[in-house]
């Protein structure tokens, strides 16, 4: 299987991560002539090489031929402008969610809808290059599951069309919900929103870097110096074949048994919220023959302390045992089916590129039941069905 690790020790943002997958060999000349089938002009796009710090990177910068005020659009115009593109749908779907993910982050910090939000800077021409180009890229070397390392903390403000805003700023931060961050703490913005929307979208994991052979490096400049190289690596190859089967997560477990039972519902809600992998209750016999609750909760080892924080603030418990498990997981991919309530993400189960499982998302099952007012079996059978017989609800 082809992996792409983006060590984000700088951050990331959009134009650090198509700087940094030409560099691991897409094709500056095919990455232009997708963009044209964007029908957007007015623009070019330079790639050349810089130097940050000690490493010279790929630098690429979208140059617009005049400013584009009124280049600012709502997500509907945006969709409209991509769905029409003449690219693969997959590219599309991508860059799409990219970008849903960008307005609903948006409309959360706002108090708006996802459709109502302005988009500014993530609207404007060169961040619309830098989602779809990245689609593109994504594309031109091969679709890589994506695996991406920590992203780096830092502080201070920045001003763009909202006025002044603390950093991170408030939709990067909102993207980045439940994504391990590593202590850093530069000041200056390393992590952009449409580098956060980018990364949240298109990685399946977040951690250290996996058992690979490396085949292809690249380095993507960022545009500002904070004191370290400020670039984006992208290390490009296939899964080694000693890649262990098991795979480390860490296990938190308390018992309780003084809690109200409503409360469980919170502590479950935010422990996901924060990233657990899975929270469950186990009923238990306590001593001196009490009744109780093992509260357990498997998450990836770098969010086991900030998972025990929501554990002790959210129960009446007073510590917390954590231990190193080993899991063998199937590798996980997305796909969409269109039905007659609408599109329905299938969950498809892996191992070594041969498909083991595959099932409808709940979530998007009971929001297309609840819409349409039917039973959700109706719903799960029938995008089963399509993604089975991979035809269309007409057909």
């Amino acid at each position: 299987m082809k992996i792409a690790y983006f060590d984000c020790f700088a951050g990331i943002s959009g134009d650090m991560t198509l700087g940094a997958l030409i560099g691991a060999g897409a094709d500056p000349v095919r990455l232009r002539e997708g963009l044209a089938g964007l029908g957007v002009g007015g623009y070019r796009i330079e790639v050349g090489r810089k130097i940050k710090g000690a490493i010279e990177a790929t630098d690429v910068r979208v140059v617009l031929d005049e400013p584009h005020p009124s280049h600012r659009r709502r997500l509907k115009e945006i969709q409209e402008l991509i769905r029409g593109a003449n690219l693969s749908d997959r590219v599309k779907q991508t860059a799409e969610r990219i970008f849903n993910r960008l307005a609903e982050a948006e409309g959360r910090v706002h108090g708006r809808s996802p459709e109502e939000v302005h988009f500014h800077e993530v609207g404007a021409v060169d961040a619309i290059v830098d989602i779809v180009g990245t689609a593109i890229c994504l594309e031109m070397i091969g679709w890589p599951k994506v695996v991406s390392g920590p992203l780096p903390t830092f502080h201070g403000y920045a001003t763009g069309s909202h006025g002044t805003f603390p950093l991170p700023a408030p939709a990067t931060a909102e993207i980045l919900r439940g994504v391990p961050w590593r202590k850093l703490d530069i000041e200056g913005e390393l992590v952009t929103p449409t580098g956060a929307a980018i990364i949240a979208e298109i990685a399946s994991g977040f951690g250290e870097m996996p058992a690979m052979i490396v085949e292809k490096i690249g380095y993507g400049a960022g545009k500002s110096d904070f004191g370290i190289p400020n670039v984006l690596r992208i290390m490009l190859g296939e899964e080694s074949v000693c890649v262990p089967a098991a795979r480390s997560v860490t296990v938190i477990e308390t018992n309780i048994d003084d809690l109200n039972p409503q409360f469980y519902e919170t502590a479950m809600e935010r422990l996901f919220a924060a990233g657990a992998l899975d929270v469950f209750l186990t009923p238990i016999q306590m001593k001196k023959n009490r009744p109780g609750t093992l509260l357990s909760v498997i998450c990836d080892p770098v969010r086991a302390e900030s998972l025990a924080a929501v554990v002790l603030a959210e129960t009446s418990t007073l510590g917390v045992r954590m231990s190193r498990w080993e899991r063998v997981c199937l590798d996980r991919r997305w796909e969409e089916v269109v039905t007659w309530f609408g599109t329905i993400r299938i969950k498809i189960g892996e191992r070594d590129g041969k498909t083991i499982t595959a099932s409808p998302e709940y979530e998007d099952c009971k929001r297309a039941a609840a819409e349409h007012d039917v039973a959700i079996r109706q719903v799960y059978e029938s995008a089963m069905v399509l993604y089975r017989t991979g035809r269309s609800p007409s057909s």
